[in-house]
């Protein structure tokens, strides 16, 4: 099946969330939701307060306008329901579709909204690092995860979810291989540039609890998630 966003040139995928050292925090947690629910393009937002952060409780749903590289997994809009949409970084960001191959540095703000609403931001990499130290260093992802919606198999690490943020595995998009890993995976863009064709990113995975800091190709088609200015 040809997807709607098999408009760019291929770019080498760094696919999945690879090992790499841990720590174990003693950390309990605890949720703290915000007083109001968030109203943004028709869709309702839970929004949840961790350490000095507000951010959303679940995956973007924006349908960016006259957008081909915004799009639910396999086409179907009942994944955009449960997971929310899969985004190239530029329509993430409200950026030119050339950033994606290009630098656009000069064009990216320390608090840059993108597709969010007005006073949240795409998070930045250090953004998303004060969000781990908060609950507990790259040991947070069963923190994080929600408490049902992964799929159970391949040695399946459970999710405790004790701040609220519920973190759904919306799988991801590439050029090279299409659909990917929805029920296991749940890829998180920045708005850090790593280069010129490569932006961080944040991922989870159903077997692992820690959250990996990478970078993937620009191209590629990951969940959003918005955080407070």
């Amino acid at each position: 099946m040809v997807l709607r966003f098999f408009l760019f040139a291929a770019i080498f995928l760094l696919a999945s969330c690879t090992d790499f050292e841990r720590n174990n925090p003693d950390d309990t947690g605890s949720i703290n939701y915000a007083a109001s629910l968030l109203n943004y393009q028709g869709e309702t937002y839970k929004t949840v307060v961790i350490g000095s952060q507000t951010w959303m409780a679940r995956n973007l749903n924006y349908d960016v306008p006259d957008n081909n590289t915004d799009v639910c997994y396999n086409n179907n809009p009942a994944n955009c329901n449960t997971y929310g949409r899969l985004y190239d970084w530029t329509t993430a960001m409200k950026l030119p579709p050339s950033c994606n191959t290009s630098s656009c540095a000069t064009s990216i703000s320390s608090k840059h909204q993108g597709i969010c609403p007005n006073g949240w931001h795409i998070p930045t990499d250090a953004d998303w690092e004060v969000l781990m130290n908060a609950v507990g260093g790259e040991t947070a992802a069963i923190k994080l995860k929600a408490t049902s919606g992964w799929n159970i198999g391949n040695g399946y690490i459970p999710g405790t979810d004790i701040y609220g943020f519920s973190a759904l595995p919306g799988g991801y998009g590439t050029l090279t291989t299409g659909f990917n890993n929805a029920g296991f995976s749940l890829l998180l863009w920045s708005s850090s540039e790593y280069n010129s064709s490569s932006a961080y990113r944040r991922c989870w995975d159903n077997d692992i609890e820690y959250v990996k800091n990478d970078y993937s190709p620009k191209i590629d088609l990951h969940s959003v998630r918005c955080v407070k200015d």
